[in-house]
């Protein structure tokens, strides 16, 4: 987000073509052309567009007064279903050279070209104006050159101040980069950082940066964490002894969860003689790892921001992941060996981290661990939002 300093310069530059002006809320029309036409960015300038409300064309002030209502009225225009696909905004009250004004601050969108009410609106110099059929296709070839998996998508907002540092240097890059490679590099951190695709080369996070390095990923990913139920029972209105919310980055995450994991399994001793006692799990650990490191690398973080969940029942354990079936990957062949990632840098990330040995190994590593613990095979459930994997207590 801009500074006081940035939006005090913005307003009083009346040559800027990444500023709009309106002295009140009445021309609600024009404003959203204007978060139309900041959003598509057709300049490039990839830096927020700001519409000042409450300013006159010559950045005086237009003493209007900047209420509650008139904040809400605004910020309700970015999901009202007029501007698709939704702009990226914040919506400020501000004090700025002795002016009462409301700031709508647009980020570039990563998916031009955005409509108002079907209708492609660009900024050309300081004034608006609808996109011709050429300056359209350039839009639409901003998109298509900006078309990436959604876990490398930058986090607008975010700054490496949000990253674990220490972690990256210390846990991550030794295992992500040969050794004689790190003895000649002179990159600095963001370099390093932008050379594994963490942060785009304007130094912003990505999706998966926020996940892998956050301190606090959920803050930017409502989803990013992981839900745990211990039920002392068979349904879900049954009494819950045990609830945690994991949180941190993934690295944390995922121990957390292996300990949480390990105090919950039961054990049995089977005595068969003196000398010889066999003791067996009730689940092998092995197949609730795998199973739910699938679910935390398999989910999506785009389109929901319910978390992967795991429902611990005295019968059964239940792990839920938020995100269909993806790519290559169907009914028919699924566990099979075939692979595809909705999250590839994540998965990139899971293995440099040791979480995941063999892409394509999890499912059928989980079956052969139930069979030789005398568990039934897993249960699958597949719908278009999700996947919900059933595991079965040994008997």
């Amino acid at each position: 987000m801009l500074s006081d300093k940035e939006l005090q310069d913005l307003m009083a530059d009346l040559e800027s073509d990444r500023v709009e002006r309106k002295a009140s809320i009445n021309e609600k029309d024009k404003i959203r052309q204007a978060i139309c036409a900041f959003a598509n960015d057709l300049p490039g300038h990839r830096l927020p567009g700001v519409v000042f409300v409450g300013v006159y064309d010559d950045g005086t002030c237009a003493n209007l007064s900047i209420t509650d209502k008139l904040l809400l009225t605004l910020s309700d225009i970015r999901s009202d279903g007029n501007i698709l696909p939704f702009p990226t905004m914040t919506v400020q009250k501000k004090n700025l050279n002795k002016c009462e004004v409301a700031v709508v601050e647009v980020f570039p969108s990563y998916n031009p070209p955005v409509r108002y009410k079907g209708r492609v609106w660009i900024r050309v110099g300081p004034r608006r104006a609808q996109a011709t059929m050429e300056e359209e296709r350039r839009l639409s070839e901003k998109r298509r050159a900006g078309d990436l998996p959604f876990d490398q998508h930058p986090v607008l907002g975010a700054t490496m101040e949000e990253l674990d540092l220490d972690f990256f240097r210390r846990s991550y890059l030794p295992f992500a980069v040969a050794p004689d490679v790190l003895i000649d590099n002179r990159r600095s951190l963001d370099q390093q950082f932008a050379s594994l695709r963490f942060v785009t080369k304007d130094g912003i996070p990505n999706v998966s940066s926020i996940i892998v390095f956050g301190k606090d990923p959920a803050r930017w990913i409502p989803g990013a964490y992981i839900q745990f139920l211990r039920i002392d029972g068979k349904d879900i209105t049954d009494p819950i002894c045990h609830h945690k919310e994991i949180t941190g980055h993934l690295h944390d995450q995922l121990h957390q969860l292996d300990e949480i994991i390990s105090a919950n399994i039961s054990v049995a001793s089977d005595v068969r003689s003196r000398s010889t006692e066999i003791k067996q799990p009730d689940y092998p650990i092995v197949t609730l790892q795998q199973i739910s490191r699938n679910a935390v690398l398999h989910r999506t973080y785009e389109s929901t921001n319910a978390s992967a969940r795991i429902y611990w029942f005295s019968d059964r354990i239940e792990i839920y992941n938020p995100g269909g079936l993806y790519g290559n990957v169907n009914q028919q062949n699924f566990g099979k060996g075939v692979t595809d990632y909705r999250n590839p840098l994540l998965a990139e990330a899971m293995k440099v981290l040791g979480f995941v040995q063999r892409f394509g190994m999890g499912i059928p590593l989980a079956y052969n661990e139930l069979q030789k613990n005398g568990n039934p095979e897993p249960e699958f459930k597949f719908e278009p939002t999700g996947v919900l994997v059933t595991l079965r207590r040994r008997q």
